[in-house]
């Protein structure tokens, strides 16, 4: 007899993190349903689309019958957290309660408080000092607390997302928006370490964790360790990986708060900018323990992907 086929929906498939964990697992054989708000005829052999609005409880319920993962790769604008990150998590987990499946989530470093240490582990005490905070705080806390009714959870916690083709965050916006022009934008000092996730190889540890369900009870945590370096590292790997030389140039944290005021997206920027200022390095002992070794494109190939991704779809 052969092995039945796994099934994955994709919560936010159309998201950066969504289109590459979609990919991944397409490519892993895995049946894929690949949620959206409106119908999509683009998705590859292998996706099936729902269409259904992630705010809404029963439709989330009923894309999710019958899946073996659900992964929520949904992620509001940075000014709709207060409204809608708690809501879209919420209709998550009680799909994932309903259905059996495993709820895996992509977390990041905003636990950790304004004054995050240097070195980041799964030991690492949370602190909700910004609104951010509090709210991934409490999504992971329910889903922790969901653990005692027998649903199972993973969060992978990683850096700033670059690679693949979706658009919308700072590597894009920000840091190599005036590359054509000669210049890279760098949004913190040059010598701290900031922590990187290319979108291909996290999503495959996403794939490589689905695969082992089965031993995956409670609530699991684990960091992925991605590329940590600094922006002088990643200036040159940059020139390297573009071939072209590079000014570099700082990013005008004045202007921002000049426009705050004013811009609810410039304040909602502002306020996270502490990431900028403090160097920090995700430890992956506990990933690496359990899946060995991980999957990690070198930085100056991992970039270049990451531009010709973003030239094609320009």
């Amino acid at each position: 007899m052969t092995a039945s086929i796994p099934t994955v929906l994709i919560l936010g498939a159309h998201g950066r993190f969504g289109q590459a964990v979609t990919a991944a697992f397409v490519t892993a054989g895995w049946h894929v349903r690949a949620q959206s708000r409106r119908p999509d005829a683009r998705w590859p052999a292998g996706v099936t689309g729902v269409c259904c609005d992630a705010l809404q409880a029963a439709e989330v319920a009923r894309a999710a019958q019958g899946v073996d993962v659900i992964i929520n790769a949904l992620n509001p604008l940075y000014t709709d957290w207060e409204r809608q990150a708690r809501p879209l998590a919420a209709n998550a987990l009680a799909a994932t309660e309903v259905s059996g499946a495993l709820l895996m989530f992509p977390g990041n470093v905003y636990n950790f408080g304004k004054n995050l240490p240097p070195r980041l582990t799964t030991a690492t005490p949370e602190i909700s000092d910004n609104p951010k905070a509090r709210i991934r705080i409490e999504i992971e806390q329910q889903m922790q607390a969901a653990a005692a009714r027998g649903v199972n959870s993973v969060v992978v916690r990683a850096g700033d997302f670059f690679g693949g083709a979706a658009r919308g965050a700072w590597f894009d916006l920000v840091i190599v928006k005036s590359l054509s022009k000669g210049k890279l934008v760098y949004p913190g000092p040059t010598d701290q370490v900031h922590s990187w996730a290319y979108l291909p190889d996290l999503a495959q540890v996403f794939v490589r964790l689905a695969e082992q369900r089965k031993q995956l009870r409670g609530a699991q945590r684990f960091h992925f360790g991605g590329h940590a370096i600094t922006g002088s590292e990643l200036h040159s790997a940059m020139q390297q990986a573009s071939g072209k030389s590079l000014r570099l140039s700082a990013f005008p944290w004045g202007i921002v708060r000049l426009i705050a005021p004013f811009a609810p997206m410039m304040k909602a920027t502002l306020a996270m900018r502490y990431l900028w200022q403090r160097p920090h390095v995700l430890e992956d002992a506990s990933l690496r323990a359990l899946l060995g070794k991980i999957a990690h494109t070198p930085l100056p190939e991992a970039l270049a992907q990451a531009l010709d991704d973003l030239a094609q779809n320009a």
